[in-house]
């Protein structure tokens, strides 16, 4: 069957990246009913509020430093191996070595984050510092999944769904293996590390399948200053990037405790459930973009608006089906989880700022202005955390929940206040209307009605 290319892109070249970016979304599709079903309803319901909040402690943590140890590898690899193919060895191997070493480094970091908020937090922290050091290795074990940039970069979205699709259901059938056997919540914890693992060797053993071996791997040290050089705004931007979407996690505990945590922590899994479809769509059109800028800036700036009006069409939707369908929604958990109704009517709508803070990323990493990421994600990041400092003491979570809005429309458009980049914010900001899809089917109209 033929599928129809969006204007812009070349149909041949669409179909391909288009049938990528499907198996990407199935990929993710599949993790997210996997997720809804036992992560967002089961383990919330067997747990309770306050265990819930207990076993999302760990990993809202380590979502500060998981960005830093990858030292924004992920997305460079991606664009190195689609413009150097015959440098892929050295560029995997360098990638390799540096992301080991990070997520070393960054393990005393995280012991001493969590020792800093049990001090001064209010309330303590819902984990234990014996909880937090096992998750904590995470950070080393996710080195292997620079695979994920490889097959990215060849467009093989097939290879990303088999490993994240067969991952996650085993993972969740280990979940209600322990929800059946009533397991205490240290099991629970144990899994976390476990979901990790089960991914890194699924990449593995699908890489070697294709005919390529780890082991051939180069670690080059001329590569590896490159990817440092221009990877450290991208950790960083990471770190504020979690900042801005984790803060509220961690100030809900230390202010509200962890009942409130777990009951947010219901919310921001639901609603950033989504968020895998601006990252699938970005990732598998990239490639046609990059091409673009090579050949016609004409053709380069069309692309980039249909991607942006293709990012809000999606997330708007997305937007108005959650916010009819929370009511229904939460009549599956428990009364402890009534305050997430309203909550989550709220937070689904940050998602729109969020797929074109997504797409408007690849932008910044096609221009090679990946120090703005780090300035627009810090500004976000700031502005979040004022927020939350007023809002949370005030409304309760519904709060962090207003202030997460905010703060994502403000990263995203923190473009306008760079000269260089304001064009490419405008054009972000004409997407909200919609007028090119609008244009487009107007056209179509009127030619199906001379």
């Amino acid at each position: 069957m033929k599928i129809p290319a969006l204007p812009g892109f070349n149909p041949e070249a669409f179909e391909k990246y288009f049938k990528n970016t499907g198996w990407l979304l199935m990929a993710r599709v599949g993790s997210l009913f996997i997720k809804m079903l036992v992560t967002t309803v089961a383990l919330p319901s067997y747990l309770g509020s306050a265990n819930f909040g207990t076993y999302s402690y760990p990993l809202v943590l380590l979502a500060f430093f998981t960005g830093i140890s990858t030292m924004g590898t992920d997305g460079l690899i991606t664009r190195q191996i689609i413009q150097h193919p015959e440098k892929e060895n050295e560029l995997l191997g360098s990638a390799l070595r540096i992301r080991i070493i990070t997520g070393l480094l960054v393990l005393p970091l995280i012991y001493i984050t969590y020792f800093f908020i049990a001090q001064y937090a209010p309330e303590a922290p819902a984990a234990t510092f014996k909880q937090i050091v096992l998750v904590s290795f995470i950070c080393i074990i996710q080195a292997v999944q620079i695979i994920d940039s490889f097959f990215q970069a060849k467009v093989k979205g097939k290879m990303i769904m088999i490993v994240q699709v067969g991952g996650n259901i085993l993972s969740a059938a280990i979940k209600l293996i322990l929800i059946l056997l009533k397991a205490p919540l240290d099991a629970f914890i144990w899994t976390l590390v476990i979901d990790v693992l089960i991914l890194q060797i699924g990449y593995l053993a699908l890489y070697r399948k294709l005919g390529h071996h780890i082991s051939k791997w180069k670690y080059d040290a001329t590569t590896a200053k490159e990817l440092i050089k221009q990877g450290w705004p991208l950790a960083f931007s990471s770190l504020f990037i979690t900042f801005y979407m984790k803060i509220d996690q961690l100030m809900i505990d230390a202010i509200l405790g962890k009942s409130a945590l777990g009951v947010y922590t219901v919310v921001v899994n639901f609603s950033e459930s989504w968020y895998f479809i601006p990252v699938a769509i970005s990732t598998s059109l990239f490639p046609a973009i990059m091409n673009a800028r090579k050949g016609s800036p004409e053709l380069y700036q069309k692309r980039l608006g249909n991607l942006y009006e293709l990012m809000v069409f999606v997330s708007v939707s997305v937007a108005l089906v959650v916010t009819f369908l929370a009511p229904f929604i939460f009549k599956y958990y428990k009364p402890e989880y009534a305050t997430g109704l309203h909550t989550l009517q709220v937070h689904i709508w940050a998602g729109v700022f969020t797929f074109l803070g997504t797409a408007s990323a690849q932008y910044l990493i096609a221009e090679g202005l990946t120090k703005i990421t780090l300035y627009r994600t810090a500004f976000g990041a700031i502005v979040n955390v004022v927020l939350n400092y007023f809002f949370i003491p005030k409304f309760g979570i519904i709060g962090a929940a207003y202030a997460t809005l905010i703060a994502y429309f403000a990263s995203t458009f923190f473009l306008l206040f760079i000269k260089r980049t304001r064009p490419n914010a405008i054009l972000m900001i004409k997407s909200l209307f919609l007028l090119g899809l609008l244009s487009t089917i107007k056209e179509r109209f009127l030619k199906i009605n001379r």
